[in-house]
């Protein structure tokens, strides 16, 4: 398990289990967990139950932490899960700047007359002109998709080219429809990290080009989403468009960018969103996932690899690539 670091601020939310006993929610601070399930005046099922009372339960978590007489205890030895269970997962693509000029090279065919450099000298005006002008791109995964923090990740026999995604998510406070970018932070709860897993080969289908992308299939095997391990509260991350994003791999960094080079941010996902559907509480919105991705790198993941992913304040989550059994 990696290194569990101290979130930013004075605590955050997870969801722990000690052995043989099943999970509750839990506020941490200072490398201590109390229960809320015991701790709160009303009892919670979970972080999103907690997530669905955030207004009036904020004042009462900010106390709680501060209380030393509670029934805390150490972190160490809990089991961390992911951070919450929501109902829906909004997926932003093509969202990095960098990243997407990295793909687009990536993929222009083999008679393009354009030299690298003139491809993505182009590639990087049209992506300034879609930051300025046009509208983000979003998809939608499976609440089945998602893991722990430190939880195996398994490769489905069928993945020919599984890749990572390492991004910042946005857990959702209130329901939102329709809201303008300006106040559509106020609808946001807190932050965690998720490692949005992709499989290449099937994003594009092949029987029939014209379709376009096959999301399901690509993005939405069972555990494909590692999340957390921390819901960290809005009011503790400065600036959710200055974050540091890396991903290693067995040790190596492969991402290494900041949410700075985000195309829309996140006021404008979570409104644009809310323009079509109807966010709830404990939702997630993910923002993309920077440069630096296994088909940048022609390397794709397989059976023993290990990646460990941080944001700036958000901790560290570790999880190990295993193949499917037979």
């Amino acid at each position: 398990m990696a290194t569990l670091t101290q979130p930013a601020g004075t605590f955050a939310l997870g969801t722990f289990s000690a052995p043989e006993e099943e999970p509750f929610p839990g506020l941490l601070a200072e490398g201590r967990v109390l229960d809320l399930s015991r701790a709160l005046d009303w009892t919670p099922s979970g972080v999103r139950a907690v997530v669905e009372r955030w207004e009036g339960t904020l004042p009462v978590l900010r106390s709680l932490a501060d209380d030393d007489s509670l029934g805390w205890q150490p972190l160490e030895g809990l089991r961390v899960h992911a951070p919450l269970e929501p109902r829906q997962i909004f997926q932003s693509g093509a969202n990095y700047r960098q990243h997407v000029i990295d793909l687009e090279v990536a993929h222009r065919s083999a008679d393009d007359p354009r030299t690298v450099e003139e491809a993505r000298a182009e590639i990087a005006a049209i992506m300034d002109r879609r930051a300025a002008e046009d509208l983000p791109y979003v998809f939608i995964g499976l609440p089945s998709t998602i893991a722990g923090p430190y939880d195996d990740v398994v490769l489905p026999a069928w993945a020919e080219k599984p890749d990572w995604e390492l991004e910042l998510a946005a857990v959702i406070a209130k329901p939102a429809y329709r809201v303008c970018a300006e106040e559509a932070l106020e609808y946001v709860a807190g932050y965690t990290i998720a490692n949005d897993l992709t499989d290449r080969a099937t994003v594009f289908r092949r029987d029939m080009p014209a379709i376009g992308t096959d999301w399901l299939r690509c993005k939405n095997a069972p555990g494909f989403t590692p999340l957390g391990p921390w819901l960290v509260p809005a009011e503790s991350i400065t600036d959710p468009g200055d974050l540091r994003v890396t991903l290693k791999l067995n040790g190596e960094t492969m991402q290494d960018e900041s949410t700075e080079d985000m195309l829309f941010g996140i006021a404008r996902l979570v409104s644009y969103i809310s323009q079509t559907s109807r966010l709830l509480p404990g939702d997630l919105v993910l923002t993309g996932s920077p440069a630096g991705n296994g088909i940048h790198w022609g390397r794709l993941l397989r059976d023993g690899d290990v990646m460990e992913g941080s944001i700036t304040g958000l901790g560290v989550q570790r999880t190990r690539c295993v193949e499917q059994a037979s």
